[in-house]
């Protein structure tokens, strides 16, 4: 399923931060990084204008200037001032198909963690011309939760396991555990054409770019991050082939550029992949990435037991393979 339409209504509200404010940091955002932290805080605040009031030094913790990745402490103060923000709209309102798809789609929920069955077509967060996205329809949702955050990320098109902490010491936890490689994450996705026997790791550094357009590329370069991806084949199709993938790391566009790299470009791909095999994966009904993130597993934080989570295939792609000819 891929969502198209998730705001409600919108109405024009004064601008509340146009007078100096002093915020203390509550505890459960200790260690958060300060640009975050304000992200939250100036909700409705473009992004571009806290990272210009940090660089001028009109955002002050204890008196002191800082920098962006700052990571707070209980009771830090943060002073921030003045802010001139054009007119603009009250809050994003869930819509009702996003609000119904939400409460159908959680796969695993309690006190620490919550993790929802994304679907494409929803970014994880706003920004960028989004106001609304999944970060936020949670927190509106869910107004109860004091603390709610992103674990990790999925590109807007990408479908599946996408997780939330309730509590900033599991979100710590949880995101040392990703970086120490302990989270194990799987993916499904259709490429083109056919995958080499025998091939099941692409070890290829990747490195982010701006083109002109001030587009974000990522592309394979000696001088990017260490980047690796296990491949095991799923099932051969005439033209294609879907693969099981996990990820050892987690850089931006990983699966979809070491997939290009190897010759086997993702269905559905309009960045890196190929025109041709697009156009006939539209024929058959493939309106979106073929990239599904199916399965999470990982050792609970609080409990310490395992936790196994499965996002099912989405509808739409199911349907594509059924007409995949053999």
């Amino acid at each position: 399923m891929r969502l198209s339409t998730y705001l409600g209504s919108r109405s024009v509200q004064e601008n509340q931060f146009d007078k100096v404010s002093f915020v203390e940091v509550d505890p459960e955002y200790s260690g958060q990084r300060l640009d975050n932290f304000l992200i939250r805080h100036l909700k409705g605040v473009p992004k571009s204008r806290i990272y210009n009031l940090l660089r001028k030094g009109e955002i002050r913790v204890n008196k002191g200037r800082v920098k962006a990745d700052t990571r707070l402490k209980a009771n830090d103060i943060v002073r921030i001032a003045p802010i001139r923000v054009a007119e603009r709209g009250a809050p994003a309102v869930v819509g009702s198909q996003l609000k119904r798809y939400l409460s159908e789609n959680i796969l695993f929920e309690d006190d620490g963690l919550l993790i929802i069955n994304k679907p494409s077509g929803l970014a994880v967060h706003g920004g960028s011309g989004i106001s609304l996205g999944a970060i936020e329809a949670m927190r509106i949702e869910r107004p109860e939760l004091r603390f709610l955050e992103l674990v990790h990320r999925l590109d807007r098109e990408t479908s599946g396991c996408l997780m939330f902490a309730k509590k900033r010491a599991v979100l710590v936890e949880i995101q040392q555990a990703m970086q120490r490689n302990q989270i194990q994450k799987n993916y499904l996705t259709l490429v083109k054409g056919v995958w080499p026997k025998g091939k099941s790791t692409v070890n290829a550094p990747l490195r982010k770019n701006q083109i002109s357009s001030g587009e974000r590329i990522v592309r394979v370069d000696a001088e990017g991050k260490a980047s690796v991806t296990h491949f095991k084949i799923n099932r051969r199709f005439k033209e294609a082939t879907l693969l099981d993938v996990t990820l050892e790391t987690g850089r931006t566009h990983q699966i979809r550029v070491h997939c290009q790299f190897s010759g086997t470009p993702v269905a559905g791909d309009d960045k890196y992949g190929d025109k041709e095999f697009n156009g006939r994966s539209r024929e058959l009904g493939l309106r979106r990435l073929f990239l599904h993130a199916c399965r999470l597993r990982f050792k609970h934080p609080l409990s310490g037991d395992w936790v196994e989570v499965d996002a099912p295939v989405p509808t739409d792609l199911s349907a594509v393979l059924e007409k995949l000819p053999e």
